[in-house]
């Protein structure tokens, strides 16, 4: 007798969702429910903002993606426990629901919209308007902030960059030796950051709107800064909206409760990964890559009658690869002896380079 193959519904085709449905494409039937036309690789997103002819690298179309599953070119409106039901009104009744729909941020660092060419269109206007602008200003010093200085540094080094950010230190939780490091490189390129330094009120602008202005901070001693355009740098707000009432007690503000399996708090056989999950760690594709490892590991053993036994412990040790421009930055590796320092030449050749694009050309078969 031929056995039924267990239907896995993967809410969200990001860097979490592609790639556990890639994994289980071959043992389960995949449906992969994702709005957009194309997997946004968001980790480019800030080198397409100032070099718009590099832009199409960061997408990278579903068509290839699986062999036997297929895409829903929808939206999630609702999940429970035995599926889906989608924006249209459709149903699909799923034996596991993967949780992968990530999470939003301001852009440039993820797009706002839906479909390829509107986004392309964006990133060409807004590069317009950051080629006027002679002083530029980031608010928030985190990994977008000082990858996004590093980038137009690389385009325009004769550009005023300021960076601010209310933290006293720059990447708390990392090494000493990061942090100088980066110091030395923002200084090396002219970027002037202002740590302990907010904001008195937001720009009169829009983010990525050529107009000059001036606002106050609450750096000790007062301050202004004058600018001719901004980007909001911090704000990521975690998605999943769509959570049925059986589910939605797991939510948190963080994200959603799972166990070490992986496994919605409460639901053996539905999942949450990527930025989606409570997990004490930060939202960075290379864990959400993780994850679904993870996941594919313990829904393959279930749909084989075999018992879950796949655990995911986030790292004491955070990692980063912090690339400033193609060719600078710095990061941090955890390895079994603790934290070890990356000098710039290792995360330009590893990320700087190319963003990573190549590994995402194989995963979707565009190599």
């Amino acid at each position: 007798m031929t056995r039924t193959r267990a239907v896995v519904a993967v809410i969200g085709g990001g860097y979490a969702g592609s790639a556990v449905a890639k994994a289980l494409d071959e043992e389960t039937d995949v449906v992969l429910i994702e709005p957009k036309d194309a997997f946004v690789h968001a980790a480019g997103a800030l080198r397409a903002l100032v070099r718009p002819d590099w832009a199409h690298n960061m997408f990278f179309p579903y068509d290839k993606l699986l062999r036997h599953g297929r895409v829903v070119r929808e939206r999630a409106a609702s999940v429970d426990a035995g599926g889906v039901t989608l924006a249209s009104g459709a149903r699909i009744d799923a034996d596991y629901v993967v949780l992968a729909s990530g999470s939003d941020y301001p852009f440039p660092a993820k797009t706002d919209t839906d479909v390829t060419s509107e986004a392309l269109e964006k990133l060409r206007t807004t590069h317009g308007e950051l080629d006027r602008a002679e002083r530029v200003l980031l608010v928030g010093a985190g990994p977008v902030g000082l990858e996004l200085a590093g980038e137009i540094k690389a385009v325009w080094p004769q550009k005023h960059v300021t960076v601010v950010d209310p933290a006293q230190r720059l990447m708390p939780g990392f090494l000493p030796e990061v942090r100088d490091e980066l110091h030395r490189q923002l200084d090396e390129l002219g970027v002037d950051v202002r740590l302990g330094t907010a904001l008195a009120e937001e720009p009169p602008t829009e983010p990525g709107e050529t107009k000059t202005f001036t606002v106050g901070t609450t750096r000790e001693g007062g301050g202004e800064v004058t600018a001719d355009i901004w980007f909001r740098c911090y704000g990521v707000r975690v998605s999943g909206d769509y959570l049925g009432d059986d589910l939605a007690a797991a939510r948190t503000p963080q994200g959603i409760r799972v166990t070490e399996h992986l496994n919605v708090q409460g639901h053996s056989h539905i999942y949450a990964l990527g930025d989606l999950a409570d997990l004490a760690e930060a939202k960075m594709a290379g864990n959400a890559m993780k994850h679904a490892e993870v996941v594919a590991e313990n829904i393959t053993a279930q749909a084989r009658g075999e018992h879950p036994a796949a655990v995911y412990r986030p790292s004491p040790v955070p990692s980063v690869l912090l690339p400033l421009g193609p060719k600078g930055g710095t990061g941090q590796l955890a390895t079994p002896e603790g934290a070890t320092v990356l000098p710039a030449e290792t995360v330009s050749e590893y990320k700087g380079t190319d963003l990573l694009t190549g590994r995402f050309a194989e995963l979707f078969g565009t190599a």
